[in-house]
């Protein structure tokens, strides 16, 4: 299939290196601060352009999406937006009917299929942002995924949850 490229290359761009990572984090800026004003606009931009340029010596190549990566994007953000609702939901129920000596804390190793770096770090970013799962290490080699489970009655099949709900689409949209 064909690729194509979410981002410049790192040595080229001038002044805007990575324009879309510029764009976000003046939009970040201003989400976290509550306020749209010049001083909080200026500073934004002052971040924004700042930061892609001191960066991007650590942006070694091209980020490479599949074709027609954008509609798997979406639907992947959507899948992880209601999977963070439901999980919260979950831990508060975890957290406010069930005893602490009842819940089925485990540390569990998630074998990896992905071989991009940018998609283990998505996958590992999805599993932390998801309440009750933190991943905590990866391998040496890049293979495994270590998580911490709040409660994990089945070790294999939250391992199968994690591959088939988001290691299986991060694999569509990165390889």
């Amino acid at each position: 299939m064909g690729e194509t490229h979410a981002s410049t290359h790192a040595g080229s761009g001038g002044l805007l290196p990575h324009p879309l990572m510029t764009a976000l984090l003046v939009l970040v800026w201003l989400l976290l601060h509550n306020s749209f004003d010049i001083g909080n606009l200026l500073l934004g931009l002052v971040l924004g352009l700042g930061i892609p340029l001191l960066t991007r010596k650590l942006w070694p190549k091209r980020l490479h999406l599949r074709q027609g990566a954008a509609l798997a994007v979406a639907r992947y953000v959507v899948l992880v937006i209601v999977d963070i609702v439901r999980a919260n939901i979950d831990v508060a129920r975890l957290i406010l009917f069930r005893r602490t000596a009842d819940l089925r804390m485990r540390w569990i190793s998630v074998p990896l299929e992905l071989s991009s770096p940018e998609a283990i770090t998505v996958l590992a970013g999805t599993v932390t942002m998801t309440p009750g799962t933190v991943s905590c290490d990866l391998s040496a080699d890049g293979r495994f995924l270590l998580v911490h489970c709040l409660d994990a009655p089945d070790i294999e099949q939250t391992v199968r949850e994690i591959k088939l709900r988001y290691e299986a689409r991060l694999k569509e949209i990165f390889e």
